[in-house]
């Protein structure tokens, strides 16, 4: 089957996913339930739990029991954006195209919408355990994801980007590696680790995973300052070239434009030759860090 049509179809049912997670819009905290909602299905390229769901087919995995971790993964990663769009952060109005949670609901709420889909996701994510109880991996795979989204990941490279902005300091190459090995690696490194913690993959084949996804997220990060500096804003849905006017420093700031198409390419290599080293099918995830590290949006 072409890839893009694969890519559709996979998108379609992790939306079908997401929904049938969701809360519904009901009772006195409707307000809050209505800007979850509108947060995490505003769009998106659903690539977090695409990867997860492929790392999990990859090992074996069969159960339903990948469901809710897809969601829950969804849902972090949405809360992030909704915070980080927020005022006291990059205080960005459009996102995909379309307003920003805070944009639409207020700042408050904005605040609130991140909260509750942060604690709404491990609520979802424990769901696993009710439909396959004998798998000892779904308590790994809650740490890992746990570990990746909190200090030791996603919030910690934030905590980092935001403190250096805030103190107007120059962020050093090897500082501005730990933010996007953090902020923008960690939850690409939660969905395959818990796809291949779940099936039963060996620990050092999860290893190989998450170097696989550190490698690819640094990949995806630095083909998003790219576009940020050459990306055409109505393929971005976003405005271009933000990161220039708030002094914001890249890795296109310390390497230019082409030493940066060159290490996308070679992150890119590295991380799919690792990946083909596990001997597994992967045909698709192969496809899949193509498209991603390639796009134009």
């Amino acid at each position: 089957m072409d890839f893009e049509k694969q890519l559709q179809e996979k998108i379609a049912q992790i939306e079908a996913l997401l929904q049938a997670y969701l809360p519904k819009e009901e009772g006195y905290q409707r307000t809050i339930l209505e800007a979850m909602n509108y947060s995490v299905m505003a769009g998106g390229k659903r690539l977090r739990p695409m990867m997860m769901q492929e790392a999990y087919i990859m090992f074996g995995g069969t159960s339903q029991a990948i469901g809710p971790f897809m969601a829950a993964l969804e849902m972090i990663h949405t809360y992030s954006l909704v915070h980080d769009d927020l005022p006291a952060m990059d205080n960005d109005l459009y996102r995909r195209g379309k307003k920003t949670t805070h944009h639409v609901y207020g700042e408050a709420m904005g605040i609130l919408a991140g909260d509750a889909l942060l604690n709404y996701a491990y609520e979802t994510a424990a769901k696993s355990f009710l439909l396959e109880p004998e798998n000892v991996n779904i308590g790994k795979a809650l740490i890992k994801l746990s570990e990746k989204a909190g200090v030791y990941g996603m919030v910690g490279g934030q905590v980092v980007d935001v403190e250096a902005e805030k103190k107007q300091e120059v962020i050093t190459k090897e500082k501005l590696d730990f933010i996007h090995h953090n902020k923008t690696a960690a939850l690409i490194e939660a969905a395959l680790a818990v796809g291949g913690i779940l099936s039963g993959a060996s620990d050092t084949e999860v290893q190989k995973l998450e170097l696989v996804a550190r490698k690819i997220g640094l990949a995806f990060q630095i083909q998003d300052d790219i576009l940020d500096v050459i990306g055409k804003e109505e393929v971005l849905g976003k405005p271009i070239g933000s990161d220039a006017r708030n002094e914001k420093v890249t890795y296109v700031t310390y390497e230019g434009i082409e030493k940066s198409k060159e290490d996308v390419a070679r992150l890119t290599d590295e991380a799919l030759e690792l990946l083909h080293s596990l001997g597994k099918e992967d045909s698709f995830l192969s496809e899949l860090f193509l498209h991603l590290v390639n796009r134009e949006k």
